[in-house]
């Protein structure tokens, strides 16, 4: 699959899409916060902007994800009442990446098994990840039938999901209308 990085012009226009999108209250951080905030900690291309309308912190949240000059991407929830990162993942490739592999006891079917028999829906991706603490994670995507999509994530260690999100919108490569 051939994916090229966006463009500086995709990231004006990511960035003024978003400002208009997002339409935050006074009281609430912007978009441009949460891109310093995150740029602030791992420089980089961004390669995607999500807007969780529900995270597990139970407030909304953007998510962004970038892509350094060399090696992974790495995710970063920012929470739009203040602007803070919330939390960070590290993006691998696959269930084989050595990361990966080492900490995971449960395969992609019983992840996707479990994240399906709560929020039932069509699997639209898969991604491997690990955690701050280095635990890796499966984050199924998926879309119910109301079209209302989630992010769900389940440990690979215990099978466990650990996280549920609802995405409004994502703006970025392969990103779908809301």
């Amino acid at each position: 699959m051939d994916v090229r990085p966006p463009s500086r012009l995709f990231d004006a226009a990511l960035a003024c899409a978003l400002l208009t999108l997002s339409a935050p209250s006074r009281a609430d951080a912007t978009i441009t916060d949460c891109l310093k905030a995150a740029r602030a900690l791992r420089a980089g291309q961004v390669m995607k902007v999500e807007y969780l309308a529900v995270s597990d912190e139970h407030q909304a949240a953007y998510e962004i994800e970038i892509k350094p000059p060399t090696g992974r991407t790495w995710e970063f929830e920012c929470g739009v009442e203040h602007g803070a990162i919330l939390e960070m993942q590290q993006q691998v490739a696959s269930a084989d990446d050595p990361l990966f592999k080492r900490g995971a006891k449960v395969d992609r079917q019983r992840a996707v098994a479990a994240a399906t028999a709560v929020y039932p829906g069509e699997v639209e991706e898969i991604q491997y990840e690990l955690d701050a603490h280095g635990q890796p994670r499966y984050e199924v995507d998926l879309v119910d039938v109301d079209s209302v999509r989630f992010k769900i994530e389940v440990s690979a260690v215990s099978g466990q999901i650990e996280e549920m999100q609802i995405e409004a919108w994502q703006i970025g490569p392969n990103s779908a209308p809301p």
